[in-house]
C-alpha cells in the first residue's frame, strides 16, 4: 500500500531519474496537462525510452484524454515497456473507455474522475475491469465542471469516490494534488481532512510535499497500539476457538475492524521512522 506519488512532466527527461530518487513511493510521468501540444511527441518518445528498463520505484504514466487525438500514440509508445507499472487515465466518464484501454495494454489502470458525468458513473468505472487498481479525483477540472470555488463544494464528490472505490473492492483513493507548493501547512491540514473522509495518501507535484503527505497519513503511535491490541485479542479468541472478541475497553471487534487494524499495522511497518 502506497502513500505518496510524485508527478513529473513527460517532456522533462532530465527530471525522471531525480523524481525516482526523490523519496516517493511511486512516480507518475505526465503526458497530459504538464506537456504542451507541440511537445507531445517528444514527451512520449522520452517516456518510452526511460521505461525500457524497470526503475527503482514503480512508474505510472498519465496518458492524454481518452477521447482526444494523442491517446493512441501514447498507448502505443508505452504498452509493454518493462518499466511501466500502470496507466493513469484522465477524464474518464464511461466504463466502456476503461474496458477499451484494458484490451490494448496489459497493465494496471487508474481512472481519474474529473467531471459530473464521470462522477455519476464512478462505481461502474471502478468495477469496469479487473485491471482497474484504483480510482481517483482530478479536482482542478472537477471544480471547473461543477462551478465550485471552495473545498466545501467538493465534499460530496470526495465522499462519492471513497464509497465507489470501496464498493468495487479497490483500495482507499489517494487525494488529488495540492497546487500551492509553498503552503506546506495548508497541505498538511488538507491531508488531515482528507484522511477523515476516507482517503489514503496523496499525489505531489513537488518533492518538498512528500514528507508532509507521508507524515499526515502515517498511523500515529496510539493508532498502531490500538490496532495491535485488537489483533492480539482476535488471535487470543481464535486460540480459544471463540467467535466473539471483546476488547479491554468493551468494544466488540468485527471483521471490518480487523481489516482496518491490519492496514494500520502494515502501514506502520512500511513507514516506520
Amino acid at each position: 500500500m502506497l502513500l505518496t506519488w510524485l508527478y513529473v512532466p513527460g517532456d522533462r527527461p532530465d527530471r525522471f531519474a531525480k523524481a525516482v530518487a526523490a523519496g516517493a513511493d511511486a512516480v507518475i510521468i505526465d503526458l497530459e496537462d504538464a506537456v504542451a501540444a507541440g511537445r507531445k511527441a517528444y514527451a512520449r518518445d522520452a517516456v518510452a525510452e526511460f521505461l525500457a528498463d524497470p526503475p527503482l520505484v514503480p512508474v505510472q504514466v498519465r496518458v492524454n484524454e481518452l477521447t482526444g487525438p494523442d491517446v493512441d500514440a501514447d498507448l502505443a509508445a508505452v504498452a509493454g515497456r518493462p518499466g511501466l507499472a500502470g496507466l493513469r487515465l484522465p477524464k474518464v466518464e464511461h466504463p466502456a473507455t476503461v474496458v477499451a484501454v484494458a484490451a490494448r495494454v496489459g497493465t494496471l489502470l487508474h481512472p481519474l474522475i474529473e467531471s459530473a458525468v464521470g462522477l455519476e458513473s464512478a462505481y461502474r468505472i471502478a468495477a469496469a475491469h479487473p485491471a482497474v487498481a484504483s480510482l481517483g479525483l482530478g479536482e482542478a477540472d472537477l471544480r471547473s465542471d461543477l462551478g465550485v470555488a471552495s473545498d466545501d463544494g467538493l465534499l460530496w464528490s470526495r465522499g462519492r469516490i471513497v464509497v465507489a472505490a470501496r464498493a468495487a473492492g479497490l483500495p482507499p483513493p489517494a487525494m488529488s494534488v495540492y497546487a500551492n507548493v509553498a503552503d506546506l501547512a495548508g497541505l498538511a491540514a488538507s491531508c488531515v481532512a482528507g484522511r477523515r473522509l476516507g482517503f489514503l495518501g496523496r499525489a505531489a507535484i513537488h518533492p518538498q510535499q512528500l514528507p508532509v503527505i507521508a507524515e499526515a497519513f502515517r498511523p500515529a503511535d496510539r493508532e498502531v497500539a490500538r490496532a495491535r491490541e485488537l489483533l492480539a485479542a482476535v488471535a487470543e479468541a481464535q486460540h480459544r476457538d471463540s467467535g466473539t472478541v471483546v476488547l479491554p475497553d468493551g468494544r466488540f471487534a468485527d471483521r471490518a475492524m480487523v481489516a482496518a487494524a491490519r492496514q494500520v499495522v502494515d502501514l506502520a511497518a512500511r513507514y516506520a521512522v
